[in-house]
């Protein structure tokens, strides 16, 4: 009887202790910022072993993987992370598309580096960076032979540019946007539309977060300085990104988003909100019916009267 009346003291002495925790620790969970963090870290990371995988199953294995197979992995490997992270932080998985969107005044500039952070922060034999066997590019992208570093920067402007200018026309809700729960899937058939068509040159990186994390990863790992060395390359993921999804961003503002007619936000919500306390009246009748006080009327010089209907159309008022 002692022993039980022992654990059933410690027991209730554990749930005193950790209680206050917990509740702390759901309460800091719960945070806008914290929250938006912790969804973009997962959802990059998703997008990144799906896509990183294809990649190694391309060159790693010669009959698993193909170039059609790795658009298809990064494709469907965005579309997940959207799934994972739409709905809280924007799923962005992209350090261009959040530096356009804190450009134009779309999100605050703070949480700036806690998106970067959320992003960078999951990258944690003879390893070769380039010749027949190098496996560097399983992680990250590197200029082939046939481009010129200037060529490549303007390829990856072109090809960043083009994913910001679609992902505005797919969530403009103004326009022609996908159809509500589908908007995943098309980003990630436009990932894989741009890879078929655009990523021969140089592997269209098209975001920092996709490449110099995975770059320092390797350069820690084993492949050495030499994955900042070649070509010179390194920084033209980096930066040509977030120069082409701004030009991106402009030109569709530009061209296509102020010609649409866009009704006016603040107008808009006072009409929501008037229309929930005036009751509206049916556009057959001008103005409202009276209640007249009844009056005793012989039925010799009663006054002929039309019947009124009642007014169906109308909405009640809203009660305090």
């Amino acid at each position: 009887m002692a022993e039980s009346d022992r654990k059933r003291r410690s027991t209730r002495n554990s749930k005193m202790v950790s209680s206050p925790v917990v509740t702390k620790m759901q309460a800091i969970m719960q945070k806008e910022m914290v929250r938006e963090f912790l969804a973009e870290f997962v959802s990059t990371y998703v997008m990144m072993v799906f896509g990183l995988g294809s990649v190694a199953h391309m060159v790693l294995g010669e009959k698993f993987g193909s170039y059609l197979s790795v658009n298809l992995g990064f494709g469907f490997g965005v579309t997940m992370g959207v799934h994972m992270a739409g709905n809280i932080s924007g799923a962005h998985m992209n350090a261009a598309l959040t530096f356009t969107n804190c450009a134009l005044g779309r999100m605050s500039w703070k949480k700036f580096p806690v998106y970067i952070l959320a992003i960078i922060q999951f990258s944690g034999g003879h390893l070769t960076v380039t010749g027949p066997t190098a496996t560097a590019g399983i992680f990250a992208t590197y200029l082939p032979e046939h481009m010129t570093l200037w060529r490549g920067f303007l390829d990856e402007v072109i090809v960043t540019g083009i994913l910001q200018l679609c992902l505005f026309a797919i969530t403009d809700k103004e326009n022609n946007p996908a159809l509500q729960g589908t908007q995943a899937l098309v980003i990630g058939i436009l990932i894989v539309v741009i890879g078929l068509s655009l990523g021969m040159n140089t592997g269209y990186a098209m975001n920092p977060s996709r490449d110099l994390p995975p770059r320092f990863f390797t350069f820690i790992a084993g492949w050495g300085i030499q994955v900042f060395r070649a070509r010179d390359w390194w920084w033209v993921p980096v930066v040509a990104p977030l120069l082409g999804a701004y030009l991106g961003a402009i030109v569709y503002l530009v061209f296509i988003g102020s010609s649409i007619p866009r009704r006016p936000q603040i107008l808009e919500n006072s009409m929501k909100y008037e229309d929930r306390r005036i009751p509206v009246l049916p556009k057959t009748m001008s103005n409202p019916p009276t209640t007249l006080t009844p009056v005793s009327v012989s039925p010799a010089n009663r006054p002929s009267v039309r019947t009124v209907p009642p007014l169906s159309d109308s909405i009640h008022l809203e009660h305090f």
